[in-house]
C-alpha cells in the first residue's frame, strides 16, 4: 500500500465515522464505495471483506459505551446475534460466489433502500421493559437470520435494518435497540470478515486505517450532532440524498462495465 492510498484509507474511515456520529445508522454503507472508488481497491470482494472487519471493530467500541450506559438488552442481543451469525456466514459465502461488478450493482440497490429507510425515520417510544420471551423469541430469531444474511452478503454492519428489526420484534425503545444492535453488528461483521479472510479477501492494514480514521471521525461527528441537534432531520435527509447520488453513480458505472460495448 503506497502512502497516498494509506492516506485515502484514513480519510475514508474519517468520513464513515463522522457520518455515523452525525446522523446515526447507515454511515457504514459508504465504506465499500469509498474503498473501491476513492482508495482504489481493485477487488470489490476485498473491499467488502475489509469493510466487514472495520465495521466489527467500530461496533465493539460503540458497544462498550452503550454497555456502560446500561442500554443493551443482552438476552435479546444473544438470540438475535446467534440466529444472525448463521445468516451472515451463508450470506458471505453467497457474496463471494457472485462477480464483483454484479455484487456492486446489488450493493447500490441496497444503498437506495438504506436511503429510503433513513427518510422514513424511526418513530415510536417503545417499552423500556421489553425483553426476550417465549412469545417473541421466534420473531427475534427470524429478524436476526434475515439481517445477518444481508449483512454477510454485502459486508455491512446492517444497523439500519437491525434497529427497526429489534423494535418490531420486541417493542423496545430506539435507544435500547441501538445499543442492543451493536452486539449483532459486531458479530455479523466478525463472521463475514472471518469468511472473507479465509479466502484471502481482507486487507488487514487497510482495515486498521479505516478503524483509526473512524474513531477520529466519530468523535467529530458526535460533537457536530450536539451542536446541530435542532437540524438532525435535515442532516438525515441530506445524507440520504448523498447515498442516492453515490448509488446512482455505482449503478451507472456498473452497467457501463457489464453491458457489451455499444449497449451501455
Amino acid at each position: 500500500m503506497d502512502p497516498v492510498q494509506a492516506l485515502l484509507g484514513i480519510l475514508s474511515g474519517v468520513l464513515v465515522g463522522f457520518t455515523l456520529g452525525l446522523v446515526g445508522g447507515g454511515g457504514s454503507i459508504l465504506a465499500v464505495p469509498l474503498m473501491v472508488y476513492l482508495v482504489g481497491v481493485r477487488s470489490p470482494h476485498v473491499a467488502i471483506g475489509t469493510s466487514a472487519a472495520a465495521v466489527a471493530a467500530n461496533a465493539l467500541a460503540g458497544l462498550a459505551s452503550h454497555a456502560r450506559a446500561r442500554t443493551v438488552k443482552w438476552r435479546c442481543a444473544g438470540v438475535f446475534a446467534a440466529a444472525g451469525v448463521l445468516g451472515a456466514l451463508a450470506g458471505a459465502h453467497a457474496g463471494k460466489a457472485i462477480g464483483g461488478q454484479r455484487l456492486l450493482l446489488c450493493f447500490a440497490v441496497l444503498m437506495v433502500v438504506v436511503g429510503l429507510l433513513m427518510l422514513r425515520g424511526r418513530g415510536g417510544t417503545g417499552d423500556p421493559g421489553a425483553t426476550c420471551t417465549r412469545g417473541n423469541i421466534g420473531r427475534i430469531a427470524g429478524a436476526g437470520l434475515t439481517t445477518g444474511l444481508l449483512s454477510g452478503f454485502f459486508g455491512i454492519g446492517g444497523g439500519f435494518l437491525i434497529v427497526p428489526g429489534l423494535m418490531a420484534s420486541t417493542g423496545m425503545p430506539i435507544l435500547n435497540a441501538v445499543g442492543t444492535s451493536l452486539v449483532a453488528v459486531a458479530v455479523f461483521g466478525l463472521s463475514t470478515a472471518v469468511s472473507y479472510a479465509a479466502s484471502g479477501l481482507v486487507d488487514w492494514p487497510l482495515a486498521g486505517l479505516l478503524v483509526a480514521g473512524g474513531i477520529v471521525g466519530s468523535l467529530g461527528g458526535t460533537r457536530a450532532a450536539r451542536v446541530l441537534a435542532g437540524s438532525r432531520g435535515l442532516l438525515t435527509r441530506v445524507f440520504a440524498g448523498i447515498i442516492f447520488v453515490v448509488a446512482l453513480y455505482m449503478i451507472w458505472r456498473g452497467l457501463a462495465l457489464l453491458l457489451p460495448e455499444g449497449q451501455a
